[in-house]
C-alpha cells in the first residue's frame, strides 16, 4: 500500500514535556503519603495554609508583571542608558532594582547593550541589580518577610549593582574589559528589541486588544511558574521544619560573628531555586535561627550567581567579565549581610 502526500506530509507529534517542578511536587507527596501519611497530611495543610496567607499579595505581583509587559514598559530601560558614564551606573543600578525583567530577559538584553558599544561598567550596575529585586519581588519578600527587609534587600540591590558598576568603572581600562563578550554572541532574544529600537509605553494598555491578550498570556504564565515554586517552596519549609534540626542549623549559620553570614552568602549558589521559592524558606530558616543578615546574604548572592544565571553569564562574556561578576557579586552580598546585622545590633 502506497504512501498518500498527505502521509508523507504529515509532521511528527511534538513529545509531551513534563514540568519538572510539578514532577517534584507530586513526587514528594506520593512518597509522603506512602511513607510518612501524617505528615503528608501536615505539609499538604502548611502548604494551604501558606497559599491563603500569600495569595493577595501573589495575585498583586502577577499583574505586576504582567502590567510591564502589556504596556511596554521594558522600553524604558533604552532611556537609562544614555549619558555619562558615572551617571549611567547610578541610573542603572537604581533601574536594576526596580525594573520587572525577568531572568530570561536580563541576559539578551545585556548582550544587546554590549554589542551596541554601551560602557560594561553601567550594564555590569544594571546586571548585578536586575536579579536581586523588582516590583513583584518587593511585594512577595515584603508579604513573607516583612517590609523592613524588602526595603532592605532593594537598598541591597542598588548598592551591590553601584559597586560593581564603579569597581568595573575603575577596571576599565585593562586590556582584558576592552571586549567583554564572547565571539559570536549575538544581541537577540526576549527584551533585547526593546533596547534596539524602543517604543513608546502604552500606559492604558487595555484599549488595544492586542496588548490586553498579551496581559492576560502573561498574568497566566506568571501565576502558573510563581504558583508552582511557591507550593514546592512551601512544602520543602514544611518538611524542613520537621525534619531538619533546629540545632543544625544554629550551630551552622546561627552563630555571631561573620563566619556564617560568610556561609550563607556560599552556599547561597548552589542552594538557591529563584527568589520566590526562596522567600518561605528563608522565613523558616530565620525562625530556626538563621541571622537576619545572613539571611539577607543567602538571598542576594543566590539570586545574582545562581547556578543557572551563572551558567548563562558564562555563555556570554569573556572570563576576566564572568570573574569579575562573581567577585562583585559574592563579596557585595557578604558586605550587605554584615552591615544589616551590624545595624539590627545597634538598633
Amino acid at each position: 500500500m502506497s504512501l498518500t502526500s498527505t502521509d508523507t506530509a504529515r509532521e511528527p507529534r511534538k513529545p509531551i514535556r513534563l514540568d519538572k517542578v510539578i514532577i517534584a511536587i507530586l513526587a514528594i507527596f506520593i512518597l509522603l503519603f506512602v511513607l510518612a501519611p501524617q505528615q503528608g497530611l501536615t505539609t499538604l495543610g502548611d502548604v494551604g495554609a501558606s497559599l491563603l496567607s500569600t495569595g493577595p499579595f501573589l495575585l498583586i505581583s502577577v499583574a505586576i508583571a504582567a502590567y510591564a509587559t502589556a504596556s511596554g514598559a521594558d522600553n524604558l530601560i533604552a532611556r537609562v542608558f544614555a549619558g555619562r558614564t558615572a551617571v549611567m551606573i547610578f541610573a542603572a543600578a537604581a533601574f536594576g532594582a526596580l525594573s520587572p525583567f525577568c531572568s530570561c530577559g536580563v541576559i539578551p538584553i545585556i548582550a544587546a547593550l554590549l554589542s551596541m558599544g554601551v560602557p560594561l561598567a553601567p550594564v555590569m550596575a544594571f546586571w548585578l541589580a536586575s536579579p536581586i529585586m523588582d516590583p513583584s519581588m518587593f511585594v512577595m519578600t515584603g508579604a513573607v518577610l516583612g517590609v523592613d527587609f524588602a526595603l532592605v534587600k532593594m537598598l541591597s540591590a542598588i548598592s551591590i549593582g553601584l559597586f560593581g558598576g564603579f569597581g568595573l568603572l575603575a577596571l576599565s581600562r585593562l586590556p582584558l574589559f576592552a571586549d567583554p563578550l564572547r565571539d559570536g554572541v549575538g544581541n537577540g532574544g526576549c527584551g533585547a528589541s526593546s533596547v534596539r529600537t524602543p517604543k513608546p509605553v502604552a500606559w492604558t494598555f487595555w484599549q488595544e486588544s492586542a496588548r490586553l491578550e498579551k496581559f492576560r498570556a502573561g498574568a497566566a504564565k506568571n501565576l502558573m511558574f510563581l504558583g508552582k515554586w511557591l507550593v514546592l517552596a512551601f512544602t520543602l519549609e514544611s518538611l524542613m521544619i520537621t525534619y531538619v534540626p533546629a540545632e543544625w542549623i544554629s550551630t551552622i549559620v546561627g552563630g555571631s560573628g561573620m563566619l556564617p553570614i560568610a556561609i550563607a552568602t556560599v552556599t547561597g549558589v548552589p542552594a538557591y531555586l529563584n527568589g520566590f521559592a526562596a522567600l518561605p524558606l528563608v522565613d523558616g530558616l530565620i525562625a530556626q535561627g538563621m541571622l537576619p543578615g545572613a539571611a539577607l546574604s543567602f538571598m542576594v548572592a543566590g539570586g545574582v550567581t545562581c547556578i543557572p544565571a551563572a551558567i548563562a553569564v558564562f555563555a556570554l562574556v569573556k572570563r576576566p567579565v564572568f570573574f569579575a561578576y562573581l567577585a562583585f557579586a559574592l563579596t557585595g552580598s557578604f558586605t550587605v549581610g554584615v552591615l544589616y546585622q551590624l545595624a539590627l545590633a545597634l538598633l
